[in-house]
């Protein structure tokens, strides 16, 4: 296989991302949110992959017609914003007012910041919450809050995506990225047994994913705190 059959077969690999969209949108229409999550994180796993996959394959030059950033962004606002605001409505973990003030800011706000030139800091960090609605979700339907602390969460995250704080990439942020890849692999392992346990997980998946999640939400933070905004 040449170079740039190679680079085009990082962007079907992308590309695939739709498809498991598409499952989960079929699932939640069905309301089954154990399978529609089984799929987002099936999408997630391939986002986690694709872009080291790009890098190491030189996409940008041996397969220029395509816009991998753009194609990624795509499927980023479906299987991160789109679908899972859907659920986070329909599944009633959010119905009434409340739950139409939940969709309107996802949606809108992860719009405005999907397109933010901003968004990335000078180590590969984001500069601001990077619109994982689907992390939150899934930790959503597996604590099951009542509707208030979901509305205070979507709203602290909804705002906090236009602060300049930090939330780590834990493939590109070079810092702790030792312990930051492991704990987000380790968050997809949680998560898909979390989900496949139809969200009754046993008590080390529920801790492991409240631990890995926590990780995850705040390193960014606490690196800004000890190194600066550009440490």
């Amino acid at each position: 296989m040449n170079a740039q059959a190679k680079a085009l077969a990082v962007h079907f690999l992308t590309a695939t991302g739709a498809v498991f969209a598409m499952l989960a949108m079929l699932q939640a229409i069905q309301k089954d949110w154990a399978m529609m999550f089984v799929w987002l994180i099936v999408a997630f796993s391939v986002d986690g992959i694709d872009g080291p996959l790009a890098r190491h394959f030189n996409v940008k030059k041996y397969a220029p017609q395509f816009d991998g950033v753009l194609l990624d962004l795509i499927i980023d606002y479906l299987t991160y914003v789109f679908i899972p605001a859907y659920a986070l409505y329909a599944s009633g973990l959010m119905d009434g007012w409340s739950g139409w003030v939940a969709i309107i800011v996802i949606t809108f706000g992860s719009a405005l910041y999907f397109c933010d030139t901003r968004m990335k800091t000078k180590d590969n960090s984001f500069s601001g919450f990077p619109g994982c609605w689907n992390m939150l979700i899934l930790v959503l339907f597996a604590l099951s809050p009542p509707w208030w602390a979901c509305l205070v969460l979507v709203t602290v995250l909804a705002v906090a995506m236009f602060l300049p704080i930090k939330f780590i990439h834990p493939v590109r942020t070079d810092r702790w990225r030792a312990i930051s890849l492991p704990m987000a692999l380790a968050w997809t392992v949680f998560a898909g047994f979390a989900a496949w346990e139809n969200f009754e997980p046993a008590t080390s998946v529920f801790w492991g994913l409240m631990i890995t999640s926590a990780y995850l939400l705040a390193a960014g933070a606490v690196q800004q705190v000890l190194h600066g905004p550009d440490g």
